[in-house]
């Protein structure tokens, strides 16, 4: 299977169906369809041969699923790049990745090595593609060939490139049919950054059965709402944060949202407040949704049944869920590579179709990554209930999550080392009303240092994404730190989470 096949099924059964809407332009299929061909020989007659990575740096736009099917047509690689990372950040990824060609926004080429050569999405980028055929080049590929390439930040603060196989991506329809219900007459609103596996992989659903996207730019409240009136949206894909912005803006109660039918949610648990609000003010089913880059997105759901914000059901909406039927999950101890027993505390391990084929030129981290029998590790912990229920107790990699995005203290700490003035450090996440969670850097000064606040976070600017900088600074004389010398997050953690228990 190849992913470009659901568009070319449906181009032949429905070509003049919506496909895809974006600001005031709707392409139909037929019309997609011809776009990626033409993009896709425009890159082979550039000289990229099968393997080849073409990367983007650019909010979403519907370039992005010209370029993801171009590349399934052709053989190559599409390699998707977050914007908000700094100029060093994308240089990394754009030298392990070495890709043949790369298309940007205007504005992040300042961000780009001179090195790379790169081709701007303005009115040139039209004009260049619309010059070649049309014709589907067909490029032979196995269901075992990379189509997309995410990366996702590293413990160690090097990003790693997961390989996404087709294979992998046609799980993609599974879900869109048998879980949350998508068909033909689907309206699927996609607001999430397209460089996510929750971007670029739940922006297929509706169009693996033949339904219409459409695409914003971000999720800002007014534009989400009028497409939902406008388009007369019936899934959409929102984190907590942004769930919360909507119910929150001025008018919605006086909108016409009745066609929603699911919102799906992921990268917090949703709160029995701020359920309520979006049940009334939304009126439709809500799924919590759990997965990784790793896993080429949702493996364990929170269907809308389970969503009872009233006695028993109230403790449920901390879970994540139960796996999909084609996934398998369990829980093991991460030293004893053991399955732990139920109520036990263990790391959440995966083994699917679903699952990358591991991570480009890393065999060391994929190695490290696969447990024994095909196991995926994702270094997040949980327990399990009696009916199957997964409630994520923490996260053995520390990982913060913050309005949706993952950020990895040590990528940050690393960072901060650099600074002439940090002797110790420890970036943990705390509370915030909006976000969830956001960092925090703990530091301890060298001796006779006066470094502020400010000071750190500008540096730490200038070298990370803005999402990844910690909001807040606590200096300290000292650190909590075990026998051996390591710093006791755990500890710095209860400081700031006094409600939070270290066991369930």
């Amino acid at each position: 299977m190849n992913l470009a096949d659901m568009l070319r099924d449906h181009a032949l059964q429905r070509p003049h169906a919506p496909c895809l809407s974006f600001v005031d332009e709707t392409l139909s299929y037929e019309q997609l369809h011809q776009r990626s061909s033409q993009l896709a020989n425009a890159l082979l007659q550039r000289g990229l041969v099968v393997g080849d990575r073409v990367a983007i740096v650019a909010r979403n736009a519907p370039v992005f699923y010209e370029l993801a099917f171009a590349c399934a047509k052709a053989g190559l690689i599409m390699v998707p790049i977050n914007w908000r990372l700094s100029a060093r950040e994308l240089d990394d990824i754009l030298v392990d990745a070495t890709p043949g060609a790369v298309f940007a926004d205007a504005e992040f080429a300042d961000k780009l090595p001179g090195t790379v050569s790169t081709m701007m999405l303005d009115e040139s980028y039209a004009a260049w593609r619309n010059a070649a055929s049309d014709s589907d080049p067909h490029t032979p590929t196995t269901s075992d060939d990379t189509v997309l390439l995410l990366y996702t930040s590293g413990t160690t603060g090097r990003a790693k490139g997961a390989m996404i196989s087709h294979r992998n991506m046609t799980f993609t329809s599974r879900m869109a049919h048998e879980v949350w219900g998508f068909g033909s007459d689907s309206v699927n609103l996609v607001a999430g950054p397209l460089f996510h596996i929750g971007g670029i992989g739940y922006g297929m659903m509706a169009l693996t059965q033949g339904g219409h996207t459409v695409l914003l730019q971000q999720p800002s409240p007014r534009p989400a709402l009028d497409a939902i009136v406008r388009h007369r949206i019936t899934h959409a894909f929102l984190v907590p944060a942004v769930i919360q912005s909507l119910v929150e803006a001025d008018g919605v109660d006086d909108m016409d949202l009745t066609s929603l039918q699911l919102i799906a949610y992921g990268a917090s648990p949703i709160s029995g407040t701020l359920l309520l609000r979006a049940m009334k003010v939304f009126g439709c089913g809500f799924s919590h949704a759990y997965g990784l880059t790793e896993t080429s997105g949702t493996v364990i759901t929170l269907p809308p049944e389970a969503h009872d914000p009233y006695g028993d059901g109230a403790a449920r909406l901390r879970s994540c869920g139960r796996p999909v039927p084609w996934v398998e999950i369990d829980l093991f101890d991460p030293q004893t590579d053991l399955p732990v027993n139920e109520g036990d505390v263990g790391e959440i391990r995966v083994r699917s179709g679903m699952t990358m084929t591991g991570y480009w030129n890393n065999p060391e981290e994929t190695r490290a990554t696969f447990a024994a029998g095909g196991w995926l590790r994702t270094g997040d912990a949980a327990w399990r209930d009696a009916a199957g229920y997964y409630y994520i107790h923490d996260r053995f990699k520390d990982m913060i999550v913050s309005g949706g995005e993952n950020i990895y203290p040590t990528e940050v700490e690393n960072v901060l080392y650099e600074h002439p003035d940090v002797a110790a450090t420890a970036v943990i996440g705390v509370p915030h009303e909006r976000w969830g969670e956001t960092p925090k850097a703990v530091v301890v000064r060298r001796s006779g240092s006066a470094v502020s606040e400010q000071e750190l976070i500008e540096f730490l600017r200038q070298r990370l994404a803005h999402y990844k900088c910690p909001t807040s600074v606590e200096f300290v004389e000292d650190m909590p730190r075990s026998a051996s010398g390591k710093i006791l997050k755990r500890e710095l953690r209860l400081m700031e989470w006094p409600a939070r228990k270290e066991a369930h």
